[in-house]
């Protein structure tokens, strides 16, 4: 019997319509003329929904008795009974009831193809089993019920049921995913816009990756060799060498340039395990890769470009990273072109980016002006030219030659005079000339075989000879100086603009420019020392007191020590410059450390002048209320009325009592600013501190509505703390809340930190406003005198973040403020270590 087909509708979360589009498509599918069946829908009380299933066939349910509870459950062979074309299966990672036919209903799954019927079914992205880990990060939800990752590749078709995070949170909060008393539940736990846009993302990469399979092997099958570049795929190779990691950064921002981007790194180890490598080094770098979020591979070869591109074209590559060769010239000229010129012309269609690297070009260093213009090795390029071409040219002199080829025999070996002064300069130029003349007077003048100048004008030819070989090396040589001047003052700019840059950038400005001075010099080390003997920076190696040179910084500020080489005269005016802009830098430094004290000065000089102001106006007011209450009560002594006396007696003690408050209020904010808020962490009872908070403000049903999570777990706070918190932040709440409305609080879990919201549907607040709230004498246009020193907010942030928890507001869907305690959950490590603190 034929397999029946899969057909998988896969989406984000709950609520994004993958039930109603399976139902929608088995509608269409019906009134086109197949057999379509409802094996199995679960609408969770969505109208609309339901109304999809209107019309079509349904399987009836099977009971199932667990625990002397009927449940409802698939009736698997009623449906292989009924044999559709077509069933309807919701839910494909449902776990079914102990007693059933099958554990899961993915295997119910397999039973109906096997049968031949084709299966639609649904299925959210946090029930596939090798992202199970990565969904309970993201939400903080372990998700029970998976589905193996094989059965949904499986599938014949496998379609995205995408809906944007923000049009899934609206739908929520209009209530078409779940009923009233979930909605604020879910929107701050599991449907929080960062959720689903994460869930979001992780479903297309899913099946981005289930595509690219599908791809790859299409192209296996029918035998494709060529990249087909549906997305970038960034190959980086390793050589084990340090110039690695430099590699691997590179190759990942190119891969990040586009979505979905796929970074790969791959060392080839040759297969007589002969070529070496640093096996430390390359995990090192298998690390880097990893977190950088590739992966790493390892494939043989005797040929590495081969391998490479091989490897290359396997994975469907689209872009190849590779570093510039480390070889020097005469290696690259003695030993060819090298792997990097290799992979380009293997490479065809793939991209090849070959980076430089700090191995590559050595470090940054002037070229030196004292000495020869011509470095050693060319000058011994230039004697081995001498002598290898000598013979090479004698030899095809004498085999094309004449009697009458003189004026040829001498230019010739003339040229080759002025071919070794071009490489080697002066004195291979002076021994080619005597070499040749020498061989020319030999072989082709008479009398042969002989070194003997008969004619006088001979001996002229020669003189000139050598002269003219002189000339040219001159002419080489004076070019060659000019040169590495040119060299030197384009080195010396670049230094002088890097010296420059790195005071520009700030911070890091003091460290860079020793460095640079330490490789620009070619010294040994390097190092700054602050006038009261502290480093203020070192480079290379450690500078040995007895051979070192140091000069004064910034008028005695520092001490620059310098060790490994003898600077000549034109260096030590480079190092001048250097000298000054650390200078430069280390006053930048200074007034960045002076401009911070400033800052904090002005900052504390600013609560300062809000605290004075606060104790002359808000203040004075209760204090001046309750000293005439007193002294009316002792001016009037008897002749006071019994309601009379209660009034003032009354007046007195609220008005002592709001001064007390006040008081304590700026006590509690000083200490938190002064960072000495003591601190009793203990396993507290969130619900118990909410309603502790609500009897201090005598709140009942009428103002407030509870929705707090029963199985909550324990909080590692302060309780005394916590409710000091809650009461400042249900006192605002109440205060805007409309009248009619009633304040929320719901209690919830998310990972190991425990919320409890405060919602309100008040005006709100702007959002560029909110951090304003929490600042110290702030009431947000308030004018009210009566609503104290605008203390409670900032006290509140400042408790909860002693308690090593946050306090954030957040829009309430529908309008108004939601106030977001966040605390962690009290566990094993929270209470070792809740013995009372400080707050740092």
């Amino acid at each position: 019997m034929k397999r029946g087909r899969l057909r998988v509708l896969l989406g984000m979360a709950p609520g994004v319509g993958k039930t109603y589009e399976m139902l929608e498509e088995g509608r269409r599918l019906r009134d086109e003329g197949h057999d379509v069946v409802i094996a199995i829908v679960e609408t969770h009380g969505r109208v609309a929904t339901a109304a999809q299933a209107e019309g079509l066939e349904v399987i009836p349910r099977r009971a199932v008795a667990h625990r002397g509870v009927a449940l409802d459950e698939m009736d698997l062979v009623a449906v292989l009974e009924r044999h559709p074309r077509i069933a309807l299966v919701d839910e494909l990672a449902h776990t079914n009831v102990p007693g059933s036919r099958n554990d899961k209903r993915w295997i119910d799954v397999e039973e109906l193809l096997d049968a031949g019927i084709d299966v639609i079914t649904t299925v959210n992205v946090q029930h596939i089993e090798s992202l199970n880990d990565v969904v309970e990060k993201i939400t903080g939800v372990v998700q029970r019920e998976t589905v193996p990752d094989a059965v949904v590749r499986s599938a014949d078709q496998i379609e995205v049921v995408d809906l944007a995070p923000q049009s899934l949170r609206d739908r929520l909060a209009a209530g078409s995913v779940y009923p009233a008393e979930r909605i604020d539940a879910a929107l701050s736990n599991y449907f929080r816009l960062g959720n689903l846009t994460a869930l979001r993302e992780l479903a297309l990469l899913w099946l981005a990756d289930e595509v690219d399979s599908a791809l790859q092997r299409y192209r296996t099958e029918h035998g494709i060799e060529g990249s087909w570049q549906a997305r970038e795929r960034v190959v980086v190779a390793l050589t084990g060498g340090p110039e690695g990691e430099t590699l691997i950064r590179r190759g990942a921002r190119i891969a990040a340039r586009s979505a979905g981007g796929e970074l790969l790194a791959v060392h080839v180890s040759s297969q007589d395990g002969l070529r070496t490598s640093a096996p430390a080094t390359l995990a090192e770098q298998r690390a880097l890769v990893e977190s950088l979020g590739g992966s790493y591979h390892q494939v043989v070869g005797d040929d590495p470009a081969t391998a490479l591109v091989d490897f290359a074209r396997s994975v469907n590559a689209s872009q190849l990273v590779i570093g510039v060769s480390r070889r020097g010239r005469l290696a690259a000229a003695l030993t060819g072109p090298g792997i990097g010129a290799t992979v380009i012309r293997l490479s065809g269609d793939i991209d090849v980016h070959i980076v430089s690297h700090a191995r590559a070009g050595g470090r940054f260093a002037l070229p030196r002006l004292a000495g020869p213009a011509l470095s050693v090795k060319r000058r011994i390029l230039g004697f081995v030219a001498a002598l290898v071409g000598g013979p090479v040219v004698s030899l095809l002199l004498l085999s094309t030659g004449s009697d009458d080829s003189i004026t040829t025999d001498v230019l010739a070996y003339q040229l080759l005079v002025v071919i070794v002064a071009l490489i080697g300069g002066i004195w291979p130029a002076v021994f080619a000339a005597v070499l040749s003349g020498v061989t020319l007077d030999f072989l082709f003048i008479q009398p042969l075989y002989t070194v003997t100048i008969s004619n006088p004008v001979h001996a002229i030819a020669l003189v000139l000879y050598v002269v003219i070989a002189m000339l040219v090396s001159i002419v080489v040589d004076q070019a060659a100086r000019r040169d590495r001047t040119a060299r030197r003052a384009g080195a010396e700019a670049e230094m002088i603009a890097t010296v420059a840059g790195s005071v520009l950038r700030g911070e890091s400005a003091v460290p860079a420019l020793v460095s640079r001075a330490r490789e620009a010099f070619g010294l040994a080390g390097v190092r700054l020392i602050a006038a009261d003997g502290s480093v203020l920076a070192t480079d290379g190696e450690p500078v040995r007191d007895d051979r070192r040179v140091a000069l004064p910084v910034g008028d005695g500020r520092a001490t620059l020590e310098l060790h490994g080489g003898d600077l000549d005269a034109s260096e030590r005016r480079l190092l001048d410059v250097v000298v000054a802009q650390l200078a430069a830098a280390l006053e930048r430094t200074d007034l960045a450390e002076t401009a911070a004290e400033v800052g904090a000065l002005a900052e504390t000089d600013q609560v300062r002048s809000a605290l004075l102001s606060a104790v002359s106006h808000d203040l004075r007011r209760p204090l001046a209320a309750a000293v005439a209450s007193l002294g009316g009560l002792r001016a009037a002594g008897d002749h006071l009325s019994e309601d009379d006396r209660r009034e003032l007696l009354e007046t007195a003690d609220e008005s002592l009592a709001t001064l007390s408050i006040l008081v304590t209020d700026l006590l509690d904010v000083s200490r938190v600013q002064a960072g000495v808020l003591a601190v009793s962490l203990t396993p507290t009872d969130a619900a118990g501190v909410v309603l502790m908070a609500l009897d201090e403000l005598d709140l009942g049903p009428d103002d407030v509505e509870l929705a707090l999570d029963p199985d909550l777990p324990m909080l590692s706070a302060d309780p005394v703390l916590l409710q000091r918190v809650l009461v400042n932040v249900l006192t605002n709440a109440q205060r805007y809340t409309p009248d009619g409305e009633r304040v929320r609080i719901a209690t919830s879990r998310l990972g190991g930190t425990a919320e409890i919201r405060v919602i309100d549907h008040g005006p709100g607040i702007a959002a560029e406003r909110r951090e304003d709230m929490f600042s110290p004498f702030q009431r947000l246009g308030d004018t009210d005198n009566t609503a104290g020193l605008g203390l409670g907010l900032a006290l509140s942030r400042g408790f909860a973040e002693g308690m090593g928890g946050t306090l954030t507001p957040e829009d309430t869907p529908g309008g108004g403020l939601t106030m977001v305690v966040a605390l962690p959950v009290a566990g094993a490590a929270a209470m070792a270590s809740g013995s009372s603190r400080r707050t740092p």
